[in-house]
């Protein structure tokens, strides 16, 4: 039986039509005089997200401390909630690499308190507090399930730092499941930033790379700070291939991810209502809870393992399962139906 990998969908392989643009790609020196199927892929990256410009790099973290470097001077503070993934899982390189301070704001999936963040909020240094670098916005929201931030707060937030003079970041690694999910073009969240990230190498199956986009001034200082953090690339256009077509004929189909994600949570519902809520489902990403079974996450990776089927632990007592484009219908009915006979014993 072949095995089923739910771990995240980042696992994704590029499509025969990625591989056949990677293998006829026009190459030079990104980090020289250029690599024209790069451009090519940074021009269609701006303007689907509705920036002046955009830059390639290697990552969606590379991408977020580039982007942290290029609008926030040593020593300020950054705003964000605790669960963004800049916070939790860049293995610190807010303070170590870009040396900012940070601060949480109190937030319920992925959406801070608006109260708190106006208060929060310092336009410049005092004598008593750092000044506001930053605010960072995260769509969809890892941490929160895959939580989509609706349009009406990302506009609040974006409102209300450009009353202070503050720059808005949006981490956008799944920005484009979140689009999908709204109904909206891309360029409708990217709106709400001066700068947005996002990674072609999960839904969109792309094999590597993320975007930053932002205005032209913007881009050129981050490609500064892309070399300053050994990002420079060379004959890039090997990979950037795939990220054309990612953008060209990957977006649309992210609907059948979050289909499948809705029908994964309702089968494990109706085992126990304990496992997951199903409205809380809003995109591809499908967190398990077992604090009822009195068994944590770890018994449960290595139970469904031994079935052929691979999760992650997201905490000591919830697993995550992630839909993309290599789960089929026949793969939830699977998983569902394996739970079920765990579950039992």
């Amino acid at each position: 039986m072949n095995a089923i990998d739910f771990g995240s969908d980042t696992v994704t392989k590029p499509t025969e039509k990625m591989l056949e643009r990677m293998r006829h790609a026009e190459l030079g020196d990104d980090g020289r005089e250029g690599d024209p199927t790069v451009r090519a892929l940074e021009i269609l990256a701006a303007k689907t997200l509705g920036k002046e410009a955009a830059v390639f790099v290697s990552s969606g973290t590379m991408a977020n401390l580039v982007s942290l470097l290029t609008h926030v001077s040593r020593g300020s503070e950054l705003l964000s909630d605790a669960g963004t993934h800049i916070f939790r899982s860049e293995m610190g390189g807010i303070a170590n690499l870009a040396g900012i301070f940070h601060r949480t704001i109190p937030a319920k999936r992925g959406r801070m308190d608006l109260d708190a963040l106006k208060e929060a909020i310092r336009p410049q240094l005092t004598p008593r507090a750092l000044g506001t670098g930053l605010i960072v916005m995260e769509t969809t929201h890892n941490d929160a399930g895959g939580a989509v931030l609706p349009l009406d707060y990302m506009a609040a937030v974006h409102k209300m730092a450009g009353e202070a003079g503050v720059p808005v970041h949006i981490d956008g690694a799944r920005i484009f499941n979140a689009a999908v999910a709204l109904g909206v073009p891309a360029a409708s969240l990217a709106s709400h930033g001066e700068s947005v990230s996002f990674c072609i190498s999960k839904g969109l199956s792309a094999p590597v790379g993320s975007l930053l986009c932002g205005s032209s001034a913007f881009v050129t200082r981050a490609r500064a700070f892309r070399r300053m953090v050994g990002g420079n690339l060379r004959q890039a256009g090997v990979i950037a291939a795939a990220g054309i077509v990612a953008l060209e004929e990957m977006v649309d189909r992210l609907a059948e991810d979050h289909r499948r994600a809705k029908r994964l949570a309702s089968g494990m519902a109706e085992i126990d209502s304990s496992l997951v809520d199903p409205v809380a489902v809003e995109t591809n990403i499908v967190r398990l809870d077992f604090s009822k079974s009195g068994k944590r996450s770890e018994h449960w990776v290595e139970a469904l393992r031994g079935q052929g089927i691979a999760v992650g632990a997201w905490s000591p007592w919830q697993i995550r399962m992630v839909t993309h484009r290599h789960i089929g219908d026949a793969d939830i009915d699977r998983a569902v139906e394996t739970m079920q006979g765990l579950w039992r014993h």
